[in-house]
């Protein structure tokens, strides 16, 4: 079994291993492609033969990644409607995200 950890980054929590490539919310603050990335709210890590669990994050671990892409995900469309009151809104949304592969674990 492989190592891996659980990072959390932008509200939500991934499992990641060494080489993986991960879609995240957009982080704040100028980022180009090739630019490193450490995430250091690590909430566990394992090795295959012991694992570390945080509470709730781990002290002096991290995980390091390189900006792969950013972009914004496809087109979604709201409408808001009230039927016999003509009440009709449109909008689109487009979430930005950030492509990250993970280079190191420590």
């Amino acid at each position: 079994m492989s190592k891996f950890a659980i990072i959390e980054t932008g509200g939500k929590q991934y499992r990641v291993s060494e080489g993986d490539v991960i879609t995240i919310e957009k982080l704040e603050g100028d980022f180009n492609q090739g630019d490193k990335i450490v995430f250091d709210k690590v909430l566990m890590t394992d090795d295959g033969k012991k694992s570390d669990i945080g509470t709730p994050y781990l002290t002096g671990a991290k995980v390091t990644a390189e900006l792969v892409e950013q972009g914004r995900a496809k087109k979604v469309t709201v409408i808001r409607y009230k039927a016999k009151s003509r009440y009709f809104k449109k909008k689109g949304h487009r979430q930005p995200f950030m492509k990250v592969k993970v280079t190191t674990l420590a």
